[in-house]
């Protein structure tokens, strides 16, 4: 991602949004963790960690680090995911100056977090030290002007996943670019099967798309945040994939991994998925789809963008009113890029894509049945995982600006062009932006 410093992000007029953040809560009750002395680790006496975080099982995973770390313990606790009710979870418990000391909390979701002061600039406690463990994309995303806000804790680096029978049928091998991806689709609907859906009410999979087609929607400047949306890369992808949906040669009645696309796939209805790493355990629920399904890299768009997108991602964050932000620290790297840490993770918790330089786990170093004997992990995604966009930021609304984006799609449905409700949510985005106090422009080439 671009250098964007916290100078910069608090002198956008962001301070101003901090209540709105809060929707339901108080202001936090605690200062600026940058001005705030380092709070010296903890020495002979045991503490108690406490980690709030929507992954299944992650108490299995504590326990291994527990087991040899007895001065150190870490209970888990689990909570609704992100926007499901964790989060305003976790901001009423900074707003009461509690809270646990780590917190799952996505990528796209850090600016917000910092900006009401709830995390912990981890440079204090010597995280530095730990960047070149971590794949530098996904560092970059927890890293802002020297201060690091999170530790990285998986991400979705994206493939496409394939019905190879199908593909056989109509005798065409996996598309290597989005042009090629058009022409199959044209094939598959002959053959009876769509290639994939069209999400028309998740904006988040159009950012996907046009993440990698080298879209950076907004960014930080010297005098506020800057933002296009209607970027060459964004308006293409939009434009194809009106025409794709036009063209119906995609469905839109629903969602991948959805009932109906499960009874979908399991028919040859559904012949292929661009999804993420972690898509492969939902496909992987297909009736009879083993030896089956394959795994490709994504299509790409021949002129422009990047090799693969990325989505979703997580990090373990260390709160602003943690009392051993060190030892938080020092549990978080453990459990992202030992390989014992790793490796309980996938196990117990089946988390997304490893963030370690690496390491992706050892049951991600073997073929898999499912897949057609393919060792896919080390083929697919781990070029993909290393063919990102650097520069695509989040910014500190991403979820209201995702359900403006989304209103406007369903719009497809009654004669609305994607294309035209980017540029209608550029404009709605620039709006609210303002009336949170936030300075925000056109950018300009």
């Amino acid at each position: 991602m671009g250098a964007i410093t916290r100078r910069q992000l608090l002198g956008a007029g962001l301070g101003a949004v901090a209540a709105g953040m809060l929707a339901g809560c108080s202001t936090p009750g605690t200062t600026s963790v940058n001005v705030e002395p380092t709070i010296p680790p903890a020495t002979g006496k045991r503490i108690t960690l406490t980690y709030w975080a929507w992954l299944k099982d992650l108490q299995k995973v504590a326990d291994v680090w527990n087991a040899q770390n007895p001065d150190v313990q870490v209970e888990a606790v689990w909570i609704p995911g992100g926007n499901a009710g964790g989060y305003q979870k976790i901001y009423s418990a900074l707003a009461a100056g509690g809270g646990p000391d780590i917190a799952q909390v996505e990528m796209r979701s850090i600016p917000e977090f910092m900006l009401v002061n709830g995390l912990v600039d981890l440079s204090r406690y010597g995280a530095a030290d730990h960047a070149a463990k971590f794949d530098p994309t996904l560092w970059g995303q927890v890293s802002f002007d020297g201060g690091v806000y999170a530790i990285p804790q998986d991400s979705g680096p994206m493939a496409w996943y394939y019905q190879h029978p199908i593909l056989e049928q109509i005798g065409s091998p996996p598309p290597t670019t989005w042009s090629e991806w058009r022409e199959l689709a044209v094939e598959a609907r002959a053959a009876g099967a769509y290639l994939d859906t069209f999400p028309i009410g998740d904006a988040s999979v159009f950012a996907m798309y046009a993440t990698q087609a080298g879209a950076s929607w907004l960014r930080v400047g010297e005098d506020g945040w800057e933002i296009d949306m209607t970027d060459d890369a964004t308006l293409e992808v939009a434009d194809f994939w009106d025409r794709v949906v036009d063209d119906e040669l995609v469905t839109t009645a629903y969602g991948n991994f959805t009932p109906a696309w499960f009874a979908a796939a399991a028919d040859g209805g559904i012949a292929a998925v661009t999804g993420a790493s972690w898509a492969d355990a939902l496909i992987q629920g297909v009736a009879g789809g083993e030896g089956r399904w394959r795994v490709a890299p994504m299509p790409v768009w021949p002129d422009m963008g990047y090799g693969s997108s990325y989505q979703g991602g997580s990090t373990a964050a260390v709160l602003a009113n943690s009392r051993h932000p060190k030892e938080a620290m020092d549990f978080a790297v453990w459990m992202t890029t030992s390989p014992e840490g790793i490796d309980a993770m996938i196990e117990h918790s089946g988390i997304g894509w490893s963030p370690a330089a690496d390491y992706i786990g050892s049951q991600r170093q073997r073929p898999s049945d499912f897949f057609s004997g393919q060792n896919y992990n080390e083929e697919v995604f781990v070029p993909a995982s290393k063919a990102q966009n650097p520069d695509w930021v989040w910014w500190p609304i991403t979820q209201q600006s995702f359900n403006i984006l989304s209103d406007g799609f369903r719009r497809k449905a009654s004669g609305q062009s994607l294309v035209e409700s980017v540029r209608q949510a550029e404009e709605q985005i620039t709006r609210v932006f303002r009336n949170k106090g936030l300075r925000i422009r056109k950018a300009t080439s």
